[in-house]
């Protein structure tokens, strides 16, 4: 069982940027692909990136591209987003997930998310 621990998130003024963590245990990390979700108040859940497990494939929702980055340390068993050019629609729960099989998903393991709030 693999549990995951998100971190990072916070209040920011609209262009600024931040960086969400998600620490992993239970598992081999390095044998997981990560994806980020998240879910504004009202909406349903959505994709925001994923990376494989080895690193060498990263996806983007149209909404985050050349502004989020995705990135993973499996020494540390932790997967990291980058998020600049934050805008006020950025604003929601930051969950991260886990899944062995396809980086396209459904992911097994979830966080509990972290809040991020983009003031305009």
């Amino acid at each position: 069982q693999v549990q995951l621990v998100e971190s990072g998130g916070g209040l920011v003024q609209a262009g600024g940027s931040l960086r969400l963590s998600c620490a992993t245990s239970g598992g081999t990390f390095s044998s997981y692909n990560m994806g980020w979700f998240r879910q504004a108040p009202g909406k349903e859940r959505e994709f925001v990136a994923a990376i494989r497990w080895s690193g060498s494939i990263t996806h983007y929702a149209d909404s985050v591209k050349g502004r989020f980055t995705i990135s993973r340390d499996n020494a540390k068993n932790t997967v990291y987003l980058q998020m600049n050019s934050l805008k006020p629609e950025d604003t929601a729960v930051y969950y991260c997930a886990a899944d062995q099989r396809r980086i396209a998903g459904p992911y097994d393991y979830w966080g509990q998310g972290t809040q991020v709030t983009v003031s305009s």
